[in-house]
């Protein structure tokens, strides 16, 4: 993780935990993090009544990159400013995806991915993963006694808790969106938010439309991470699908109806996140370890 992505996440999680503790886990030193806000907090202030004519120009002109944004900011609005500033101000405030994802044109995200390249993968990136940074997802086959369902679970790299789920006849985005909702819900009593967290997942049709990232990114305040090669790219999530699946598979069988199909995977997760040793976690059950983790990061 890049020195500046640890800034910005300290300065996300330091209210709720406290800024000592951190930077003990992002392992960041104080003063590198005090140079870093110090030097965004003065520029952002030098150039803040510039904030709302750039968003403006974003949503109006999705097509505009600061080149052309510089332009318009000159004429339209009155801002004496040259392409380079414009361009660290585009960054600084996330306006190129900003106006990219606002616009619900077909194929919108999908070339944004394509010009990122293997940047897309923001898992792949990371030096160190910490507490409740990093969550995995896909959409998976399940059968049962009454055909095939779509499975997605989302599944949290450090607790290995899911935190939400969702069986469905269908792999879509609302479908996804449903168990995005409940994995809120159920962060929110731990007293955690979404917002900085990066979610992984493949290229899928449902995790590349307007309304997925949406959702996530400008409303939730999320991170998306594409993986490049398929299943290869998401291994956890694809381990905890074989052993799921595997330990579970008779009783998925039993399931006649969808709605059963239903019951039965909400108490395996239940079981799963509340009762099921791992070894990988001491020996405690997922949610049991994320309860700790809470503590030992409350502000001291």
């Amino acid at each position: 993780m890049r020195v500046e992505d640890k800034v910005e996440l300290a300065r996300e999680r330091r209210a709720e935990f406290g800024l000592s503790a951190v930077l003990r886990v992002l392992s960041l030193g104080r003063s590198t993090y005090y140079y870093h806000e110090g030097a965004k907090k003065s520029y952002e202030a030098r150039y803040e009544h510039l904030r709302g004519p750039l968003e403006a120009i974003a949503r109006s002109h999705p097509e505009y990159g600061y080149r052309r944004a510089t332009v318009e900011l000159r004429e339209r609005w009155g801002g004496r400013v040259g392409r380079k500033v414009v361009q660290k101000l585009h960054r600084l405030w996330g306006l190129p995806f900003l106006r990219r994802v606002r616009v619900p044109r077909p194929g919108g995200i999908r070339e944004i991915i394509e010009e990122a390249g293997d940047r897309v993968n923001l898992v792949r990136r990371l030096e160190r993963i910490g507490p409740f940074e990093v969550m995995y997802t896909d959409f998976t086959d399940l059968e049962y006694g009454g055909g095939t369902a779509q499975f997605i679970p989302i599944l949290d790299h450090e607790t290995k808790v899911v935190w939400g789920w969702r069986v469905d006849p269908h792999k879509t985005a609302e479908v996804a969106l449903c168990a995005w909702r409940r994995a809120k819900a159920k962060l929110r009593r731990l007293g955690k938010t979404s917002r900085g967290v990066i979610v992984h997942h493949d290229q899928g049709s449902a995790f590349i439309s307007y309304e997925w990232a949406r959702q996530l990114v400008q409303r939730d305040g999320a991170r998306l991470s594409y993986a490049l090669n398929g299943p290869r790219d998401n291994p956890e999530m694809e381990s905890f699908f074989g052993r799921f699946k595997g330990e579970n598979r008779s009783l998925f069988l039993d399931a006649k109806t969808m709605e059963e199909l239903s019951e039965v995977v909400g108490r395996r997760i239940r079981y799963y996140n509340e009762e099921r040793r791992h070894s990988s976690l001491g020996n405690r059950a997922p949610m049991s370890y994320a309860r700790s983790l809470k503590k030992r990061l409350q502000p001291q």
